[in-house]
């Protein structure tokens, strides 16, 4: 792929509720336009985005009055003669599908942003009331641009759920092929088709490793490619143990299909590994369990360091039961996790030989774009991650997801967008910054939510925090053709060119 990082710039917001967003574009009033793309029965179709900027709060607020009364067909029109017949709606008025587009097609942004999301014209003209007014609606985002980077977290093991991206792949035909694209070169590798594992709704199925970590890296490499052609470029890149692996396809170490065999050949060593390892979370800091693994570290480690005072347990059932019993009774909270194997820890040392000797004729390359590994919790150097070694480590190593945050927030990261299935790591981040700072944690998709809407409610929250979105992407693979309107909603900036073909 062919990436670019640049600076980004952020101020402090909350996620906004996703409820009021989940209608389908099926029950939009009479004008407006129906996007095609084939959506699941059960899934709320992709919100339109209505994208306003400007120089202040009151031109701001000003302009999304303005937009109101020409969505309602009582502002001034364009009077060129050159709108399409289909743009126009209640009383002649542009349908917001169609007004979306236009402003998302417009060059240049203000420091004053908002984005509203609307399934139809009462949305969008509720929206807009509330935005000129200076309040708060359903689907609206605002914000002021403010200094920051903006990180790129990859989600780990333990996200997967059946059906993961299917509405995605309905919405958004970037990201459709993109999955496709993955599945195809992992394929070879897996004992079943990995869409067919996906989409089986055979939860036990897809919680076998030898399929959860190629699905996790399918998933998060089509969100990837999808932002990217969204134009949401990072800064730095980080991955909570195989999103590692993610993130470093992410950042041109390693190519598609050496990324693809290196996922496979893992979960599938991890997969014939004996049954019998266990993995316990502990409310407690590294510091306060490293006594109790003295004299245990051949069958017991810490996995993972999720934060300050949550660290994961991983190895030997007795052992790590002993631990946990003895954290208990120090009045520590202790909680044993679903798994088929004790991840990071000793037990998995009898793979790490056949897995140096599968990836040992890799390519690799030096990132393109920052990564902090959460292997040391520090950014590597251009060679670090560029040998089978490190990835054999990877496996073993403890996560030192905390640390890791710890250097991103010292770098100026202030807008952490998670890249995976669910919100796992925008749940786990909060803790690791410093409390007080503005920062953002915003997840991509979010289990048990509607896909698109989540999406593009997080990209709204980056935007407004100062990140670049080319919106009139999210509008690839429908009908719409924008409005015309007038020059004080739109003004007279260069036109967006079309995203530049992805280079895999």
């Amino acid at each position: 792929m062919t990436r670019s990082a640049g600076s980004r710039t952020a101020d402090d917001l909350e996620f906004p509720d996703d409820t009021a967003r989940q209608a389908s574009m099926d029950h939009a009033p009479s004008g407006a336009t129906t996007l095609e793309r084939p959506v699941p029965p059960e899934a709320a179709a992709a919100p339109l985005p209505l994208v306003l900027s400007a120089d202040t709060e009151e031109d701001l607020r000003a302009r999304a009055a303005a937009l109101r009364d020409l969505l309602a067909g009582t502002g001034t029109k364009d009077t060129t003669g050159t709108g399409a017949a289909d743009t126009t709606g209640t009383a002649g008025a542009p349908d917001p599908a169609s007004a979306a587009l236009a402003l998302a097609s417009r060059g240049g942004d203000g420091p004053h942003r908002a984005v509203l999301l609307v399934t139809g014209r009462d949305d969008a003209l509720n929206g807009l009331d509330a935005l000129a007014a200076g309040e708060a609606a359903p689907g609206l985002t605002t914000g002021t641009v403010q200094d920051g980077a903006l990180a790129f977290l990859f989600t780990g093991q333990g996200a997967q759920r059946p059906r993961m991206g299917a509405e995605l792949r309905a919405a958004f035909p970037v990201f459709a092929e993109a999955f496709d694209e993955v599945c195809h070169v992992l394929d070879p590798h897996l004992p079943r088709p990995l869409r067919e594992v996906i989409d089986s709704g055979d939860a036990d199925l897809l919680s076998r490793t030898e399929y959860t970590q190629p699905a996790t890296f399918a998933v998060e490499v089509a969100l990837y490619w999808l932002l990217e052609s969204w134009g949401v470029r990072p800064d730095v890149l980080a991955g909570h143990s195989i999103g590692e692996i993610a993130a470093a396809h992410a950042a041109g170490v390693l190519s598609l299909q050496d990324a693809a065999r290196l996922v496979a050949v893992r979960g599938r060593l991890m997969q014939a590994l004996p049954a019998g390892g266990v993995m316990t979370a502990a409310l407690a800091s590294a510091a306060d369990v490293a006594p109790y693994l003295e004299g245990r570290t051949a069958t017991a480690g810490i996995a993972a360091v999720n934060g300050p005072t949550s660290v994961v347990l991983a190895g030997a059932e007795r052992t790590v039961g002993e631990i946990a019993a003895e954290l208990a009774a120090a009045g520590r909270k202790t909680r044993g996790l679903p798994v088929s194997h004790a991840f990071h820890s000793p037990l998995m040392e009898p793979v790490l030989d056949d897995f140096r000797a599968a990836v040992a004729d890799i390519a690799f390359h030096s990132p393109r774009i920052p990564v902090v590994s959460t292997v040391t919790g520090l950014p590597v150097s251009p060679d670090e991650m560029c040998t089978p070694g490190y990835w054999v480590d990877h496996i073993r190593a403890t996560v030192r997801f905390a640390d890791a945050m710890a250097t991103l927030e010292a770098r100026g990261t202030t807008t952490y967008l998670e890249v995976g299935p669910d919100a796992i790591l925008t749940s786990m981040g909060k803790s690791c910054l410093t409390p007080g700072r503005p920062a953002a944690l915003l997840p991509t998709v979010r289990r048990a939510r509607p896909e698109a809407p989540t999406l593009l409610a997080s990209l709204a929250q980056a935007y407004v925090r100062g990140a670049h979105v080319a919106w009139h992407a999210c509008f690839a693979g429908t009908s719409v053709r924008p409005a015309e309107l007038p020059a004080h909603l739109v003004p007279a900036e260069t036109p967006l060119a079309p995203p530049a073909p992805l280079e895999k």
